[in-house]
């Protein structure tokens, strides 16, 4: 694992959340996008040392609609940056660790992601994450 790269908080309204987020805490907003194969739209914050990703479902059926369904507003998940996601996927499966995504797929920004269930992580969501280099910058 390379670092934390990011906290997901599932939100009802990005709207409406987003103030508190900007206004209050003084994070800015990056950058805003749906993922259409997640069903949400998702709000990036510069936390400086992270980024927060705030999630809106965009359907009821989505897996943030039911989150808060089930749970309320609130952490969704813990995001870590890899190297390579086939490879970590790989070694957790060779240790017992029960995936929710067996083969990486695109998530937001062009990431590729894979989720850790949480029954293999004690209650925690974990999402892993490879992201793609950037042009002309080795550092990210």
């Amino acid at each position: 694992m390379k670092k934390v790269d990011h906290i997901g908080i599932a939100v009802r309204s990005l709207e409406e959340t987003l103030p508190f987020y900007t206004n209050i805490l003084g994070f800015a907003c990056i950058a805003i996008e749906e993922v259409l194969s997640e069903r949400v739209k998702v709000a990036f914050l510069d936390a400086t040392n992270m980024r927060i990703e705030l999630l809106e479902p965009t359907d009821s059926t989505s897996a943030i609609a039911k989150f808060i369904e089930k749970r309320g507003e609130g952490i969704h998940h813990i995001a870590f940056q890899v190297d390579s996601i086939e490879k970590r996927i790989s070694e957790f499966k060779i240790n017992g660790i029960r995936m929710l995504n067996e083969v990486p797929k695109e998530g937001a920004a062009g990431a590729m992601i894979a989720f850790i269930h949480p029954k293999s992580a004690h209650g925690v969501l974990y999402e892993i994450c490879e992201k793609k280099p950037l042009e002309g910058n080795d550092s990210d």
